[in-house]
């Protein structure tokens, strides 16, 4: 007797691949490692400084102003959603503890928002691959901070279309500005810009 795998374990294999070859190069190259619809993703340069502090104090004010039982993440693991064949690492992720307690990756579905600082080296990672990922993976709110020109947006209410999910609300901000991600306000005055 042959025992095949189900149409949905087929349809993950090259997924499951991807990932296992993500996992074995990852400790191995500088940046990070993601995967996407299109395949794997490689930002070739580690977070330096302004990118690091702005994830720190991003985390860090908001989780001045969320209720207890929330957290805004800075560390691993990744969020990943195995049907839809993606694995991303958002640089904050606004979640509740408790959905934190899984082994392995997190369930995209189960963030309240994803945070980018976007990288200086690989900008339309964030501006293009994870504008079109994170509502694909359910992720309600997305929020870009871009140190490269003290802007951002935040992008928010999944809709359908022809394309796949999308946003459709999208507000723009100036470092300086409060910004409202979600339910809570924070400041942007004294983010870091790369020089």
């Amino acid at each position: 007797m042959t025992i095949a795998p189900g149409d949905a374990q087929r349809d993950a294999l090259p997924y499951l691949a991807m990932r296992d070859i993500v996992e074995q190069m990852q400790p191995a190259v500088p940046g990070k490692l993601e995967i996407t619809k299109e395949g794997i993703v490689h930002d070739m340069t580690s977070p330096g400084g302004p990118h690091e502090l702005t994830a720190a104090r991003v985390s860090r004010r908001l989780e001045k102003v969320m209720p207890e039982g929330l957290l805004a993440h800075t560390g691993t693991p990744d969020v990943e959603d195995v049907h839809e064949g993606v694995m991303r690492h958002p640089d904050v992720m606004v979640i509740a503890e408790a959905d934190m307690e899984v082994e392995g990756s997190f369930d995209p579905t189960t963030l309240l928002a994803a945070i980018e600082v976007v990288s200086r080296s690989n900008p339309d990672n964030d501006w293009v691959g994870k504008m079109r990922d994170y509502p694909l993976l359910g992720i309600p709110v997305y929020v870009l901070f871009d140190p490269r020109t003290g802007e951002g947006a935040v992008l928010s209410d999944i809709h359908p279309t022809p394309n796949g999910p999308r946003y459709a609300t999208r507000t723009d901000f100036v470092y300086g500005e409060d910004v409202t991600i979600g339910a809570w306000t924070i400041s942007t005055a004294g983010l870091p810009r790369y020089r």
